[in-house]
């Protein structure tokens, strides 16, 4: 038997969130971008074609979006353990998630086109 690498993949799920350590970050609020790289085995989705086998990536984005949107934080580490805890706790066809929190807008004072961290997540055996 084989190794599955099965991957649902969203990119750039956008959403003003409220979250950062500065005041203004608090108050005025920036886009936030999550990139999602889910593990599943597609084995039964695909032998059935029904969508009650797999994990809906667009159920999934509205989730993410309704994180970024929700309750601040501090620090993206901890919004996208929130996201990826999310992920494995609502959509149970989902073994594995690797979440990236962009925000491009971040408070640096040297120019760069985007700060990000990324964090994996498995279900506990």
């Amino acid at each position: 038997m084989g190794t599955r690498a099965d991957l649902i993949t969203l990119r750039g799920v956008s959403a003003v969130g409220y979250h950062g350590v500065l005041d203004f970050e608090r108050r005025d609020g920036q886009t936030f971008v999550v990139d999602a790289v889910l593990h599943s085995d597609f084995a039964e989705a695909a032998a059935s074609d029904d969508l009650a086998h797999t994990a809906s990536y667009a159920e999934i984005a509205e989730r993410i979006t309704q994180i970024v949107e929700g309750d601040p934080v501090n620090l993206i580490e901890t919004l996208a353990v929130r996201i990826a805890e999310m992920v494995l706790g609502e959509f149970p066809a989902i073994e594995a998630a690797e979440i990236t929190v962009h925000k491009p807008k971040a408070p640096i004072e040297v120019p760069f086109d985007d700060v990000a961290v990324t964090v994996f997540r498995g279900r506990q055996a």
